[in-house]
C-alpha cells in the first residue's frame, strides 16, 4: 500500500499490537532494538530461560510451544506481522514460559526490558493495548479451554482452522489458503486431539469440498461449510484475511 506521495506505507494484520497503535506512538517502537532475522526453524525465545527482553515482529510467522511434564511439545498459538513476543517475562521478569520458533523467514527487533517499560510510560496508548493483547490471548486460551470439554475434536479442528484461515490466510483463487506450514502434528497439538484424527477429519473435510489440502498446506475452498462444520453462527465470521490476493 501507498501514500499520497507514493512512499510504501506497511499494513499491521488486524488484532496485532503494531495494528493497535497510533501512527505517533507506533513509529517510536519501531525504531528502538536490534533489527535481527532468522530462518524457518530457527528459535526466538527458549522455554525456561531466565530472560525479559520482548521481541517485535516485523515480518514472518512464528510459532509458540511449551514441552509438557510428559516430554511432548504442545503449540500453543501463531504469531505473526506486528506482533509482540515475551511480554510477560518483561512484566514479570520470570524465565520464559514458552519457547517460539520461526516458521517462515522473519524479521525482528529485541528491545530490552528497560527501553520496553520506558517506551511504555511515555506512551499510555501502548500500554493500554498491550493490555488489550494480553486480554485477547487470555480470551483465546479460555475459549480453547470451553472447546475441549463441550465438543468433539472434529469439531475442534474445524474452529481452529477457521480461526487460522481468517487471522492468518491469504486470498487466493482456490480459496483462503493458511499462510504458513502447518503439520498434522501442530494441529493436533493445537487441537488438544490425537493426530490420527486430524489425518481423519482433514480427509472428511476434504471429501465434503471444504478445504484442499497439500503437502504442510490447507486452503479454505469453503468458508460457509466449514463455519457450519464448526457449529458456528454466521456472526462469528470474525475478520477477513489481510493479505492480498495471488495475481
Amino acid at each position: 500500500m501507498t501514500n499520497g506521495v507514493g512512499q510504501e506505507v506497511a499494513v499491521w494484520p488486524p488484532g496485532t499490537y503494531l495494528h493497535r497503535l497510533s501512527p505517533a506512538a507506533r513509529d517510536p517502537l519501531l525504531g528502538l532494538g536490534s533489527r535481527r532475522r532468522a530462518a524457518p526453524g530457527d528459535t526466538l525465545l527458549h522455554q525456561g530461560v531466565p530472560e525479559n527482553h520482548v521481541i517485535l515482529l516485523h515480518a514472518g510467522i512464528t510459532k509458540v510451544t511449551v514441552l509438557t511434564s510428559g516430554g511432548s511439545e504442545s503449540l500453543l498459538a501463531i504469531r505473526v506481522t506486528g506482533d509482540l513476543l515475551g511480554e510477560m517475562s518483561a512484566l514479570n521478569d520470570r524465565p520464559r514460559s514458552a519457547t517460539v520458533t520461526a516458521c517462515t523467514a522473519t524479521t525482528y527487533s529485541v528491545i530490552p526490558r528497560a527501553h520496553f517499560q520506558t517506551y511504555l510510560v511515555k506512551w499510555p496508548e501502548a500500554a493500554l493495548a498491550l493490555a488489550g493483547v494480553v486480554a485477547d490471548r487470555l480470551r483465546w486460551a479460555n475459549e480453547f479451554r470451553v472447546e475441549f470439554t463441550a465438543y468433539p475434536a472434529k469439531v475442534r479442528i474445524a474452529r481452529v482452522l477457521k480461526k487460522i484461515a481468517l487471522a492468518y490466510g491469504r486470498r487466493t483463487r482456490a480459496g483462503i489458503e493458511i499462510g504458513f506450514e502447518l503439520t498434522q502434528l501442530e494441529l493436533a497439538s493445537l487441537c488438544g486431539t490425537a493426530e490420527v484424527t486430524v489425518q481423519k477429519t482433514l480427509r472428511d473435510l476434504r471429501h465434503a469440498g471444504l478445504i484442499i489440502t497439500g503437502y504442510r498446506s490447507i486452503t479454505v475452498v469453503d468458508l460457509d461449510g466449514l463455519r457450519h462444520a464448526a457449529r458456528l453462527p454466521p456472526s462469528a465470521e470474525g475478520v477477513t484475511p489481510h493479505r492480498r490476493p495471488e495475481r
